[in-house]
């Protein structure tokens, strides 16, 4: 069971529709996917919500018959009429338990940034940690200082449960953060930014190992 959660999600692709440009998100997580993602994280911070509706609907029936499951950022109202596989929460958004009632059967991730915030959680029902920032980002305003990768190991002696990593990963450090404990890698610009989204990919996941 944890070993095919852990492959689901190795390679995680955070969406930044700004980063994507022109191109659009759908062609970055085609692109992203072919070169070996594993994950889409669907996350809009000012889209209005029908029109997020519509996009998570889009990238849903593109991403499913392809076995790569979508998880919503922060919004379960958008996850539940996309039918998503999944909800990403932060501290602040949506208590994970309620997240479980009213998605008993999705994956729901949690974000942590510290020892008190991981141990506080390990009671809760979530399936996997958002461990963030590994190293400093400007893909998320509100971002908590650098955990580095003592950080990380850190958190990773205080669960069992999946990490993945995420802030400022690139193919350049991928390999010394699952070699600090990551099962995972969440990326953002490393990919949305990237001018070949699937070879970014695939370096990406040669670098993992």
């Amino acid at each position: 069971m944890r070993e095919r959660l852990v492959e689901t999600l190795r390679l995680h692709l955070v969406t930044d529709s700004a980063l994507c440009g022109g191109r659009g998100v759908l062609a970055v997580v085609e692109a992203a996917v072919a070169g070996g993602v594993s994950c889409v994280q669907l996350r809009e911070k000012s889209l209005p919500t029908r029109a997020f509706v519509e996009r998570a609907r889009a990238l849903k029936a593109w991403l499913a018959p392809r076995g790569v499951p979508l998880i919503i950022n922060d919004r379960v109202d958008v996850a539940l009429a996309c039918a998503a596989d999944g909800v990403h929460v932060g501290q602040n958004d949506m208590a994970p338990e309620d997240v479980r009632r009213l998605m008993p059967g999705a994956l729901i991730g949690l974000s942590v940034e510290s020892v008190a915030q991981l141990e506080a959680a390990e009671a809760a029902p979530v399936d996997y940690y958002g461990v963030s920032p590994v190293f400093a980002t400007a893909t998320k305003a509100d971002a908590a200082p650098a955990l580095g990768l003592a950080g990380l190991e850190r958190l990773r002696a205080l669960t069992s449960r999946p990490l993945v990593a995420i802030g400022g990963i690139d193919a350049g450090n991928a390999a010394a953060v699952m070699a600090a404990g990551a099962d995972g890698l969440a990326v953002v610009s490393a990919l949305c930014a990237a001018a070949d989204p699937a070879a970014a990919a695939r370096a990406l996941r040669e670098r993992m190992g």
